[in-house]
C-alpha cells in the first residue's frame, strides 16, 4: 500500500541577509527587525494524506511552496517539525540531473543517478543499455557530462530517471526534453509512468491539466493549503481570487 502522510510538517528556511549601510544609518529600513534571524516558512505546517489511487494537481501562484512541498515529499528537503511518512517507490521528475558529476562520464553519471533512486548496483547495470538505447546519446556516453549540450544532458537524465517504473511520482511540469523527436518519446514514456504510479503529485500551472489528469486538487498559498478538494471546485476557486474575486 503505498500512502504519502504529512502530519504538521513544516520546513523552515533561514535567509541570511548582509547588513547594508542604509541598515545601519537608518534605524529600521531593513524589512527584517533581525536580519541574522530572518526566516521564511517555505511550508507552513502542512497536514494532509495521500492515498493509493489519487491523482493530486498542486496549483499556487510562484512562490506559493508548490514545487518545495514536492521536494519534501521526495525527502530532498528534511521537515524542520512535524513527521513526514512515504511508502513506495518514488520517481521525481523535478531537477532530473541533480547528483551528476560534471567531470565523469554519461555512463558513469547514469549509475550514480541509479543508486539515487534506489537501484542496486545489479539492476543499475541491467538497465544501463536500455537507458542509453532510449537517450540516443551514443558515443557521447563516453565524454564528460560537463561537454553536453543542454539538450543532451537532459536526455540523459531523462531517460535515466524514468527507467524504473514507480509506486509514487512526483512531477513539476516545468520540464524541457530537447529537440521535437525526443520530446515525442518522453511524452510517451511520461504517459505510462503516469498510468502506473499508485500515486501521482504534480505541479501545474494549467488549470485544464489539474482537472484532466487528476482527482484531488491542492491550492497552496505561502506554503499553507488553502483549499484542499475536487480540481473543478479548487480550480473555480483559485481563478476567481487571482481575478480579484473573493
Amino acid at each position: 500500500m503505498s500512502i504519502i502522510k504529512m502530519e504538521d510538517v513544516d520546513l523552515v528556511f533561514k535567509v541570511w541577509r548582509a547588513r547594508k549601510l542604509k541598515d545601519i544609518i537608518v534605524p529600521g529600513s531593513s524589512k527584517f527587525n533581525d536580519y541574522r534571524d530572518a526566516k521564511v516558512h517555505a511550508v507552513d505546517h502542512i497536514t494532509l494524506t495521500v492515498n493509493e489511487g489519487e491523482r493530486v494537481a498542486v496549483i499556487g501562484h510562484n512562490g506559493a511552496g508548490k514545487s518545495t512541498l514536492l521536494k519534501v515529499m521526495a525527502g530532498v528537503y528534511e521537515p524542520s517539525g512535524g513527521k513526514l511518512t512515504v511508502e513506495g517507490r518514488i520517481s521525481n521528475m523535478f531537477e532530473l540531473a541533480m547528483g551528476f558529476e560534471p567531470e565523469q562520464t554519461g555512463w558513469d553519471n547514469m549509475y550514480l543517478r541509479g543508486l539515487m533512486l534506489g537501484l542496486k548496483p545489479k539492476e543499475i547495470k541491467a538497465k544501463m543499455r536500455e537507458i542509453a538505447d532510449f537517450s540516443e546519446l551514443g558515443d557521447f556516453l563516453n565524454m564528460p557530462v560537463k561537454y553536453y549540450s543542454s539538450g543532451m544532458y537532459v536526455r540523459l537524465a531523462f531517460s535515466t530517471s524514468t527507467v524504473i517504473m514507480p509506486d509514487i511520482l512526483l512531477l513539476d511540469e516545468v520540464f524541457s526534453a530537447g529537440d521535437a523527436g525526443f520530446i515525442k518519446k518522453a511524452t510517451k514514456r511520461m504517459k505510462e509512468l503516469v498510468n502506473v504510479a499508485k500515486i501521482l503529485v504534480m505541479v501545474t500551472h494549467n488549470m485544464n491539466t489539474a482537472k484532466e489528469i487528476c482527482n484531488r486538487c491542492i491550492w497552496l498559498d505561502k506554503g499553507k493549503v488553502r483549499m484542499d478538494g475536487t480540481p473543478d471546485e479548487v480550480t473555480k476557486a483559485y481563478l476567481n481570487y487571482v481575478r480579484g474575486g473573493v
